[in-house]
Formats: structure tokens, sequence, C-alpha cells
């Protein structure tokens, strides 16, 4: 009974993204609509990652955490990693996480070009990169931003998925596809081609 009562109380905060929002600060849930990933998106893109028990998926840029606590209640049986710069918004996600009490999701500070891809089976991409650009919203000013890095960024994803072996998956979202390597085929898209899943050929 106990374990009913407690499964129930965790799926309540999927009900909506709205619902989930509040298991974040005012602050966070004001960002909410323009920098996390909505829940449905999230469902679709965990379904198409994890075909196979145990797969290791980064979310790349994984700000409050929202795709990988979501996909890891959807795919127990997968892990979750999440990258993110900003150490205040890595401990916003792992306070979600303890509320939530997920234990197959794991978030990493620091930058992404630090990290071995070869830790990684698949990838969900929502275009961190895109705050370089002059003129678009910014989470917060607690790191630099550049054209430079843009496209540095970009480049360096590039490189890394182009060495991934054939059948690696990557989901991007709102994505201008600079990041994506040309041996990956586009095989499903959604909500109005914002969200595209590729598999390396």
């Amino acid at each position: 009974m106990d374990k009913i009562y407690v499964k129930n109380a965790k799926e309540k905060w999927f009900e909506n993204d709205d619902t989930f929002h509040q298991l974040y600060t005012k602050k966070i849930q004001l960002l909410a609509k323009k920098h996390w990933t909505p829940i449905e998106v999230a469902r679709i893109a965990a379904e198409f990652l994890v075909s196979e028990k145990n797969e290791k998926i980064l979310d790349i840029g994984s700000g409050a955490g929202k795709f990988c606590l979501v996909a890891g209640h959807y795919k127990p049986n997968a892990f979750f990693y999440g990258v993110e710069q900003r150490k205040s918004l890595i401990e916003v996600a792992e306070n979600a996480q303890i509320k939530l009490g997920l234990d197959n999701v794991f978030f990493i500070e620091g930058n992404f070009t630090q990290l071995n891809f070869n830790n990684y089976d698949h990838f969900y991409f929502y275009n961190a990169f895109f705050e370089n650009i002059a003129g678009t919203d910014k989470i917060d000013e607690s790191i630099d931003y550049s054209l430079e890095l843009y496209n540095y960024y970009n480049r360096y994803l590039y490189k890394q998925l182009e060495t991934k072996p054939a059948g690696t998956k990557l989901v991007t979202f709102h994505s201008l596809e600079n990041e994506v390597p040309r041996n990956f085929t586009l095989v499903d898209t959604r909500m109005d081609n914002l969200l595209k899943c590729w598999i390396k050929i």
C-alpha cells in the first residue's frame, strides 16, 4: 500500500508542465517556457533514445534538469546524465531529483567539452549554444557569451558526434542543426519540425 501511494505521489508531478515546475523556485519557473524541455518532448525523446537496458543518455546543457528528470521517470532502466556549466542550476536539478526519488539520473557541473563522449550511448540537445548569439534570451549572466563560443561549441559537438558508432541516436529540439554531422539520418520529426530524431548510419 505504501509503495502504491509513493508511486502515485510521484506521478502527480508529471501530469503537466505547470505542475512539474512547482518542483522549482519561482525564479526557475519564470525561465521554464523558453529554456526547459516540455514534458511531452522529453517523453517522445526518451522513447526514441532508449531501446535497451542500461543505455546512457547525455543531455548537453541540461539547465534545471527537466529533460533528465522526466526521461528518467519514464525510462527507469536507462541512465540519464545532464551536463551544465551553472552550479546554481545543478543544485536546482539535484533538489528536484531528491523530491522525485530518481536514482538513474545524474548531473555534472562543467562544460560539455570536458566530457568523454565514449561514456555515453545517445544524446539529447535543446540548442544549449543559442544563448551565445547576440540578442537572444539568456538564462543569466553567470557565464561568458560570444558568437565565437557558439561556433566553437557547434564544431566541437559536430566532431564528437561524427566519431560515434553507427546506431548512435540524437534528438534535437529547436536546433539550427549546425551540430548534426552529415552521417546522421533524420528518421522522425514532431512539433512542427522543432523536435527531430536522428540515427547515425
